[in-house]
């Protein structure tokens, strides 16, 4: 077999590959859980690595030949602890897991029986499917009972303590994919106390925020902590799961044997390169940027649009459509016609979730593209323009226009 490049081989995919890069360059992506990753990250993501089985962890593989991946692990591992401050004696972590709903499934699975009951936030309050959504394995082997927000738009702490009472869960899952405001982990701590149940954080949004203090840590209150690797983090789609010492034996079982096969070696490489790019003093400003853009892309849209939870803390946050003649689906839509990448999203009591009423808006990838507080402005001006159907063609060029501007990192 002839062993040549992309281009060389494959003129197909090298083409595809050129468009989607293209398509990239040319828009503007606001969703959430998009961002964009280093060349550094990138390279080894195509790595020699990917070609070695390595089943099992470091110094207890099931095949030979695992020295070097052994090293690769072990400082991926000693990095996502450094990232976070935490001290080796009390936490440790996995790096294997593929990406985050596999990882929430092992914690379940290390953490609970069949049928224990945890507690999750509801898909259509800005929970996440793997919180225990009955459409996932989350909600078919375990009993979650779901909890929301209250009338202010926040988690409502009072219905949690109430289903603590009822049902007396075994888990606590807080974390969230579309909610905009601090989270509130002691809270959450001192109600998995009085439940005696174990609390897990899933801040794979958040995680870039909480590494540089932009959001508080749930480390100090939590007993197991899962982050994907691909949002503020900018690393390759995988996952890491932080666990106390007395239950990181329970998760890695739970990885492997119990889920997955060999990890991904060439993902785990990318993974710490994006982790030792988080700890230079730029990634700091960069998080302190993504909270500034998402503020005042907010406050601008206000203007037109109602916010929920009137405005946000982090990193994203929901605009409703339910007041206008148009749902989130359509508005996607109209987004998307001009350049503009924004998914639809539920809003609190939505009854409709495959045509749901509001779109979900992040800052992640313009703020890796650099852009600032006066771009936000314009983009506002461009989502109102498409909305309402403003001269799509002159706003589309002028997406581009301020696309090209700001390239990503090609």
């Amino acid at each position: 077999m002839n062993f040549t490049t992309l281009s060389e081989h494959d003129s197909e995919i090298k083409k595809i590959n050129d468009q989607e890069e293209q398509r990239q360059q040319e828009t503007i992506t606001l969703i959430p859980s998009e961002n964009y990753a280093s060349l550094a990250v990138r390279e080894a993501c195509s790595s020699v690595l990917m070609n070695k089985y390595s089943e099992g962890y470091p110094n207890a593989r099931y095949y030979p030949g695992n020295v070097y991946v052994d090293a690769l692990e072990t400082l991926a591992q000693t990095r996502a602890l450094e990232l976070f401050n935490l001290n080796q004696a009390e936490w440790k972590v996995n790096v294997q897991a593929h990406s985050g709903s596999p990882a929430n499934l092992a914690i379940y699975k290390a953490l609970l029986k069949k049928n224990n009951v945890a507690l999750g936030m509801s898909l259509s309050h800005g929970g996440h499917l793997t919180h225990g959504h009955t459409a996932t394995a989350s909600g078919m082997f375990f009993n979650f009972q779901q909890y929301g927000l209250n009338d202010q738009e926040k988690i409502d702490f009072k219905q949690i303590e109430d289903l603590i009472k009822q049902h007396k869960p075994k888990l606590i899952m807080c974390g969230a994919t579309a909610y905009s405001r601090t989270l509130d982990f002691e809270k959450f701590h001192a109600l998995a106390q009085q439940a005696n149940a174990y609390l897990v954080a899933d801040i794979s949004h958040i995680a870039g925020l909480v590494a540089t203090d932009m959001h508080p840590s749930p480390f100090p209150y939590a007993d197991v902590v899962m982050t994907t690797t691909h949002k503020t983090l900018r690393g390759p789609r995988a996952a890491l799961i932080f666990a106390r010492n007395d239950l990181i034996g329970k998760i890695n079982k739970a990885i492997i044997p119990g889920l997955q096969g060999g990890p991904h070696n060439h993902t785990i490489a990318a993974m710490a390169v994006a982790l030792k790019e988080c700890m230079e003093p730029e990634f700091k400003q960069y998080a302190r940027q993504i909270v500034k853009n998402a503020q005042t892309l907010a406050q601008e849209l206000q203007k037109n649009y109602r916010v929920v939870s009137g405005g946000t803390d982090n990193h994203l946050f929901v605009v409703d459509f339910s007041n206008k003649n148009f749902s989130g689906t359509e508005a996607e839509q109209r987004l998307e016609q001009v350049g503009i990448l924004a998914n639809r999203n539920t809003i609190p009591k939505d009854t409709k979730p495959f045509f749901p009423s509001g779109i979900r808006i992040g800052t992640p990838a313009v703020t890796t593209r650099k852009m600032g507080e006066k771009e936000m402005k314009e983009i506002a001006e461009y989502i109102h323009d498409a909305l309402i159907q403003r001269d799509p063609e002159v706003t589309r060029q002028a997406v581009q226009e301020l696309a090209l501007a700001f390239p990503p990192p090609m």
